[in-house]
């Protein structure tokens, strides 16, 4: 057997510039990595910290740069994958607290990413101890809004989803968190709120 050559050991002031991190997940990470765990058993592989671009691609690159910015050096928390295919399945994002009614951007955006994908995003007020039986409620509701957004799509054209009025981009399904036409259903630009475009339905 030939001999195994050892790399030589450098000093410590010729390293390269990398340190381990103390931490890979935050302790409203890891408890809600132990939770997912228990809770999807052997039905779904839990990822966590997978990149957006990752599990995204954007269509007509050339024509639409600024999506990419959009997307660049950002990740989701957690991705459910299936066991045998690692098909995403499932997204979930830990989310801090906001005043009732409001909505952050980037929570916004996450939100109309995965729609716009036909992929369900719970998103989990971040805490130190998570509840299973909380976190199937969330679930279902995250499933049951992409099945009521794909429903909507069904009854119309394929084509028939409005274009932005004001800037021409493509729009998203959403629904009025607050005013006069809470939950109502209307489309928004999909580059909201630097474009405030919306097409009410109905």
């Amino acid at each position: 057997m030939p001999d195994r050559k050892t790399l030589p050991v450098k000093p410590l002031d010729q390293r390269l510039p990398y340190r381990l991190r103390e931490n890979f997940l935050s302790t409203p990470e890891l408890a809600l990595f132990r939770t997912l765990q228990g809770m999807v058993r052997q039905h779904y592989v839990v990822c966590p910290k997978v990149a957006l671009n990752d599990i995204f691609y954007i269509v007509r690159p050339n024509e639409n740069v600024h999506y990419f910015n959009k997307i660049f050096r950002k990740h989701v928390d957690f991705l459910l994958c299936d066991p045998d295919t690692f098909k995403p399945a499932i997204g979930v994002e830990l989310v801090k607290p906001v005043a009732k009614n409001e909505t952050r951007e980037t929570d916004q955006f996450m939100e109309d990413l995965f729609l716009s994908a036909g992929l369900p995003l719970v998103h989990v007020p971040s805490s130190e101890r998570y509840s299973e039986n909380d976190l199937v409620e969330l679930f279902q509701l995250a499933i049951m809004k992409v099945k009521e957004t794909e429903s909507l799509r069904a009854t119309e054209k394929s084509d028939s989803v409005p274009m932005c009025p004001v800037c021409g981009k493509m729009m998203v399904l959403r629904i009025h968190r607050n005013g006069p036409n809470l939950g109502k259903k209307y489309y928004g630009c999909m580059d909201s709120p630097r474009c405030s475009g919306v097409v009410e339905i109905g």
